[in-house]
């Protein structure tokens, strides 16, 4: 027997072959220290820097965009920046707060129950925490593989419908009408805007106009600046001034943002004892939360790994973004995902390594505690922060991808406009589900429709499409099987090949099944139907070309052993794919038929997709 370390050490072997296998490094940073130099951390702690200073004031307004407090925006922006880049593939991206989980976050609690509304500071950890269990989860099991299925105009759907959604919520905050009670729809934010007209107060307008005016040559022509952290020092400074006696004192009304103290930068476990309770409401804004970083973490990895050149493990930045996001739920913090701001601010700043992120965390810690030791955040007008909000929801709306999508495809453009519309309707952890949900079936609809056509050889030797006043009859019908026969097509094509099966002068059907992928149980249930209803027509049904793969799940199922029914010794129903010659099987097959006519003289109809033709 061996002793506890030697089962310790042989269990850790284990765990670790099968993280291999999963092709997950549970701590990929160890790697970056090998040549790590002076010069590289110069460049990462100069790039850090300048990220720090977008960073944290883009946390707080993602934060004031989430009906948050600042401190949810600043720990996300410390934290989360923190913790993505020890255990990232990509490493020059850089999580934090983003847009799209903030404002699904405050939809969220917009539409919550009583109990939640009032307890943001219990709910808003478990749902970051289990939105990044749920990460994890989906690195191992290789979920990220299943975005190739959500198409673009969902994203630019539901993100311009977030926009919009945005637009409506913060313009209150800069017209001055505040605790007001708005809804969770933009048309009720809409109308909470118009009833309350009589609230509206210059003094918010006046700062919300000049952050707006500022904010756009600071954005076009000194891209270089922090904008947020230069607007929100300037105005503050301007209202302060106009807030004196001396200058009138007319702002000296002006609402606040809101001051943390040391006390609010606590560490505590979220509280996963209420997950039970409120399961129903909370299980679909973590999985929204969830797919959103998770998308968010891969649309930039494969932005920065394309400038980079840097080999892509999209599971590796999924549990990068998981591990974040549960990090993170510790303290007070929105979700976090990579941010395209910050990690292109990163990546043009010249950071080196994945330290870059790392000393941006840092930075932003040390800024904190000083946040949290002099009230300097109550010296920003809300209105300012509203203003920046607004006009970072506006660079959200993108011209051409929308044009794109309107113009593309019927389907593209009915997609962008459901979830749009859907945005603007229900919360958005529910609408970016009805988009996905309208994006996947559209996409079965199209592989779930093989039409056949059928194809005959002229005099002259050339394959052409066989007429409908063509007279000929054939003997042998070669059906080539294309693509998905997954559930949704498998029973419109058993019904298009018994159809060919109908016609009186044939005698034996060949499937080449060459190019046929992903068969399971419904296909497979759809073949057998069919082996015997053309048997009970006393025909023949021969495969060819079958992958070991198709030979397999048939010999699983059974079906194989009805395939071959009737077969004497040597003989046999199905040919497999030869590399060295793939039309070989099909050759195989067609002296099988022949030899089931009893003749080599049989007209022979060939029928396949026209895409494949």
């Amino acid at each position: 027997m061996g002793t506890l370390a030697d089962k310790v050490r042989s269990g850790w072997s284990d765990i670790r072959k099968t993280l291999e296998k999963g092709m997950i490094d549970l701590f990929p940073v160890r790697h970056a220290l090998k040549g790590y130099t002076f010069s590289k951390a110069g460049r990462d702690l100069k790039a850090a820097t300048d990220v720090a200073l977008v960073g944290l004031p883009q946390g707080m307004a993602f934060a004031a965009m989430a009906g948050l407090d600042s401190i949810y925006g600043i720990m996300a922006a410390t934290v989360g920046t923190f913790i993505a880049p020890l255990f990232t593939k990509c490493s020059l991206t850089v999580s934090g707060p983003s847009n799209a989980t903030a404002f699904m976050l405050a939809s969220f609690f917009l539409a919550s129950s009583p109990a939640i509304q009032s307890h943001p500071h219990i709910f808003v950890p478990l749902i970051v925490f289990m939105a990044g269990l749920f990460c994890v989860i989906g690195a191992f099991v290789k979920a990220t593989e299943m975005l190739q299925f959500v198409s673009r105009s969902v994203l630019v759907g539901y993100v311009t419908g977030a926009a919009t959604l945005i637009i409506a919520s913060q313009s209150r905050y800069v017209l001055g009408i505040n605790d007001v009670d708005a809804g969770s729809s933009f048309f009720t934010m809409t109308g909470a805007i118009l009833n309350n007209l009589d609230m509206v107060q210059w003094q918010p307008i006046v700062l919300g106009v000049l952050s707006f005016a500022l904010f756009i040559p600071l954005k076009k022509y000194l891209r270089r600046l922090p904008t947020f952290a230069v607007i929100l020092v300037l105005m503050s400074l301007l209202n302060w001034i106009l807030s004196q006696p001396w200058t009138g004192g007319h702002f000296a009304g002006v609402r606040m943002l809101k001051d943390f103290t040391m006390s609010d930068l606590v560490c505590r476990a979220p509280a996963l004892g209420e997950l039970g309770e409120h399961i129903n409401e909370l299980i679909p804004v973590i999985v929204g939360i969830a797919f959103l970083s998770t998308l968010e973490q891969t649309v930039m990895s494969k932005t920065l790994s394309a400038k980079t050149g840097e080999a892509i493990n999209l599971n590796q930045d999924t549990f990068a973004v998981g591990m974040a996001n549960m990090g993170s739920a510790l303290t007070t913090s929105l979700p976090c995902s990579a941010s395209l701001t910050r990690s292109m601010l990163n990546f043009t700043a010249g950071a080196a390594t994945r330290f870059s992120g790392i000393y941006c965390g840092l930075i932003c810690l040390g800024i904190t505690f000083i946040l949290a030791n002099f009230p300097l955040i109550s010296k920003i007008p809300h209105s300012v922060l509203a203003a920046l909000v607004l006009a970072n929801a506006l660079s959200l709306y993108d011209k051409k991808l929308l044009r794109i999508c309107f113009l593309s495809t019927k389907g593209d453009a009915t997609v962008l406009l459901i979830t749009f519309t859907a945005a603007l309707l229900l919360p958005l952890h529910i609408a970016i589900f009805v988009g996905v949900i309208l994006s996947v079936s559209l996409f079965l609809r199209k592989a779930a429709k093989p039409e056949l056509v059928e194809y005959t050889f002229d005099d002259a030797g050339t394959l052409r499409e066989l007429d409908k006043a063509d007279s000929r009859l054939p003997q042998i019908s070669i059906v080539h099987v294309e693509g998905d026969l997954f559930f949704g097509a498998a029973d419109l094509f058993r019904r298009q090949v018994a159809r060919i099966a109908e016609d009186p002068s044939l005698a034996v059907v060949v499937l080449r099944m060459r190019n046929a992928r992903n068969l399971d149980a419904t296909s497979v249930c759809a073949l057998e139907e069919l082996i015997r209803f053309i048997r009970e027509k006393n025909r023949h049904i021969i495969i060819s070309g079958a992958s070991f793969k198709v030979f397999r799940i048939l010999k699983n199922s059974g079906v194989l052993g009805i395939l071959q029914e009737g077969c004497g010794e040597g003989e046999s129903n199905i040919f497999l794919v030869e590399a060295h010659n793939p039309n070989m099987s099909t050759r195989k097959a067609l002296m099988r038929a022949q030899k089931l006519l009893g003749t080599r003289q049989a007209d022979i109809s060939i029928y396949t997709t026209q895409a494949a033709q």
